[in-house]
């Protein structure tokens, strides 16, 4: 085909999960709730935050903006997949696309890799280095750490983006995905797509391989520094303030892992998909229960935010 006809690609369909209409009402009615809990879950742990004086502390800091990227994350791709199936439509457009590609990355491929590496470093630095926590970890350092993960993200999301709208596509337009997945969409391209594929093996090494290593790191540390607590009680303590953090961060790599094994061994786009949502839908929404279930203060906060809101509710109706 020729280049011509390269450029007149205007949108593509997304294929989503299955093509049996049966089944598009549930997958609607799941996904739909899936998103609401998730929206509502990590607003509230905002809110308790940010309205708790308690808890303006470099901990919860960071959990803030981890439920702000969690919000953005689920909301790049889910809310598209929602319409497409309540107006019958597989169709996004090519800048939605792009778009789509664009705010994925930065949200799930890099910023959500290095808040959980952040949040490990203030453990280690609150467990190993106790007495220094509050002037290691100050205020102009917490902004500094999430301003640099945040601008790192946007550069690698933007070159990205920036290296797909070089690739010229052809007929085919067909996305086996519920979003516009990199990947995907660089299988779709009929030029060359080395330069792609090496971009993404490099910023995949860099830029997940690299918090990873620093949260084995910042863990390796920890452990080392619980172990030289004499008594059971203290180690019970300092661990007690880890566990949280090690859930999300398992349930995060375990899913990633899982997409990317399920993807290699079956070599099936529809399975990986399926597994996709594990991370990109479930994660997002357990974040806010693993946090709130498991941690005293955020219980308290949230129990003081909702008694101020029905003080002012009953006061307004007076």
């Amino acid at each position: 085909m020729e280049s011509d006809n390269d450029t007149r690609i205007s949108e593509f369909l997304l294929l989503g999960f299955s093509g049996e209409s049966e089944l598009q009402p549930l997958i609607f009615g799941l996904f739909l709730s899936m998103y609401l809990i998730t929206v509502f879950g990590n607003l509230l742990i905002i809110l308790a935050v940010s309205s708790d004086s308690h808890l303006h502390t470099p901990m919860y800091f960071f959990l803030t903006n981890l439920s702000f990227v969690d919000i953005c994350f689920i909301s790049t791709t889910v809310p598209k997949m929602l319409q497409n199936i309540q107006t019958g439509s597989k169709v996004i457009t090519y800048p939605g696309c792009i778009t789509q590609i664009y705010f994925f990355l930065l949200f799930a491929g890099c910023w959500d890799d290095f808040l959980l590496a952040v949040m490990a470093y203030d453990r280690f630095v609150a467990i190993c280095h106790p007495l220094h926590y509050m002037v290691i970890m100050n205020p102009r350092v917490c902004g500094l750490l999430v301003l640099v993960s945040w601008i790192i993200s946007v550069l690698n999301s933007l070159l990205q983006s920036l290296m797909v709208l070089q690739l010229s596509f052809c007929s085919e337009v067909e996305i086996p995905h519920f979003f516009c997945e990199l990947h995907q969409m660089i299988q779709l391209a009929c030029s060359d797509t080395f330069l792609n594929d090496t971009i993404i093996y490099v910023s995949a090494v860099l830029l997940a391989g690299g918090p990873l290593a620093g949260i084995l790191c910042s863990y390796s540390k920890i452990i080392s520094s619980i172990h030289r607590i004499s008594s059971a009680q203290g180690k019970y303590k300092a661990f007690s303030t880890c566990v949280s953090h090690l859930l999300v961060v398992s349930l995060f790599y375990c899913t990633v892992l899982g997409v990317y094994l399920s993807s290699a061994v079956t070599q099936s786009s529809h399975a990986s998909a399926v597994a996709s949502v594990m991370y990109m839908v479930i994660t997002p929404m357990l974040n806010p229960f693993i946090y709130s279930l498991r941690n005293k203060d955020i219980k308290e906060a949230l129990m003081r935010f909702f008694r101020r809101a029905v003080i002012k509710r009953t006061l307004s109706w007076w």
